[in-house]
């Protein structure tokens, strides 16, 4: 291959007295920057940097692919030109403004703003020297770091030569780390290896094992086969057997009409059995009401022979004079009793229950229309008895109340009353 000049950082090196046909006509060279606009306080281009950066910029910035692509839209050169070649022309032709140098000053602007913009907030520096040492100590961001600082306003030659050491000092750790690399790529091949031969093994069971499993599913499938047909002659025996049953029940046209008549039969039966069940026990109960009425009637009896009043039915009529008596409570047995005592008197006789079984809202028509109320405490329900006093206290009606719900104290009472008008 031609022997082509190679810029370096530092300097050049020139092996054949015949040029690289890529050189000013190509790389288009733009006048420099005076030495006065060197130190401004604006961000430097790449041009401005030290011409021995470029190299670890260029380096670090660019892979080998994409600067091949951004030389050739600047430049021609041949297809099988190496990458160093191209490193070299590339480091050579940001020493001055070309449109080369342009171009990756472009790209390098484009691409790494964020970082741009946080370092430009370093206004001295040792705040961009901090910046430094956390992007290199997290090890990432690195390219964007070296660019973001080497053009910095705020960048003394101190922080350069600085910048410049770490650098080369990374690339050569990088260049262990690539050696350590290939060591555990070479491991990983032997591994890759002994994992291939197990899958091998693997894959020879997996076919063994698939194989029994298609023999398996091929015995299965003709069991499938053999129960299919088993099941096809039932299906046929169950409709021979359907037929023949439709053909006994054409023979007995009334067999529909039985099988109604059984069940009906059926549950009539249940129903005499519930309703059987149900007479007997209100037979029961009708027996020991009429128990319970039977001595209910012979204790009224019992009562009303004790009574002197009922051995002496003859009264007084003028004693009440016609006045209405209210009787309230007592004995239910004993009303008429206390009905026949009001009314040998002269009176009229009312009767109310207390609320026992009577509602109450009818006590107060019936106090309405009394003039006499005797009320049996004893046999009334508390609600009644207050309203009973209640009622009386505010119409000034004369209600006597007594304890005994017999027919004799009801008769005192009633000669009480004739007594106090």
């Amino acid at each position: 291959m031609a022997d082509f000049p190679y810029h370096v950082a530092g300097g050049s090196f020139v092996s054949s007295p015949r040029p690289l046909q890529m050189l000013e006509s190509m790389i288009n060279v733009a006048p420099s920057l005076p030495p006065e606009m060197q130190q401004l306080s604006r961000r430097r281009k790449l041009w401005e940097i030290p011409h021995k950066f470029h190299c670890p910029l260029i380096g670090t910035c660019f892979d080998v692919t994409e600067l091949r692509g951004l030389m050739k839209k600047v430049m021609h050169f041949p297809a099988d030109t190496t990458d160093f070649v191209l490193h070299t022309t590339a480091v050579g032709s940001c020493e001055v403004r070309s449109r080369l140098a342009e171009l990756l000053q472009k790209q390098l602007e484009k691409r790494y703003q964020p970082v741009i913009r946080r370092f430009a907030a370093a206004k001295e520096v040792g705040a961009l020297r901090k910046l430094w040492r956390e992007a290199t100590g997290s090890g990432i961001e690195i390219p964007a770091a070296l660019w973001a600082t080497w053009t910095h306003p705020a960048c003394d030659a101190t922080l350069e030569h600085e910048v410049y050491g770490d650098i080369h000092m990374i690339q050569h750790q990088v260049g262990t780390g690539t050696r350590a690399d290939l060591k555990t790529l070479k491991s990983l091949k032997a591994e890759n290896l002994s994992l291939r031969q197990q899958l091998e093994k693997a894959r020879q069971e997996n076919e063994s094992l698939r194989q029994e499993k298609s023999s398996e599913t091929q015995a299965l499938g003709q069991r499938v086969i053999e129960l299919r047909a088993e099941l096809a002659g039932r299906d046929a025996m169950i409709a021979s057997q359907a037929g023949q049953l439709a053909q006994l029940r054409d023979t007995l046209p009334d067999l529909k009409d039985r099988q109604a008549l059984a069940r009906r039969a059926a549950d009539a039966e249940a129903r005499c059995i519930a309703l059987t069940a149900e007479a007997a026990g209100q037979e029961s109960e009708m027996w020991q009401l009429r128990q319970r009425l039977r001595h209910a009637e012979e204790t009224i009896n019992q009562l009303i022979a004790d009574d002197p009043l009922t051995e002496t039915p003859a009264g007084d009529p003028e004693k009440l004079s016609g006045k209405c008596v209210l009787c309230v409570g007592g004995r239910t047995g004993a009303v008429d009793a206390y009905r026949q005592v009001v009314e040998q008197s002269g009176g009229r006789f009312m009767h109310h229950d207390g609320g026992l079984e009577e509602s109450l809202h009818r006590i107060d028509s019936a106090l309405s229309a009394a003039d006499v109320v005797i009320c049996q405490a004893g046999c009334i329900s508390h609600n009644a008895y207050w309203r009973v006093k209640e009622q009386c206290r505010r119409t000034g009606k004369p209600c006597l109340f007594i304890r005994s719900a017999g027919v004799s104290s009801f008769g005192r009472a009633i000669d009480q009353v004739s007594t106090n008008e």
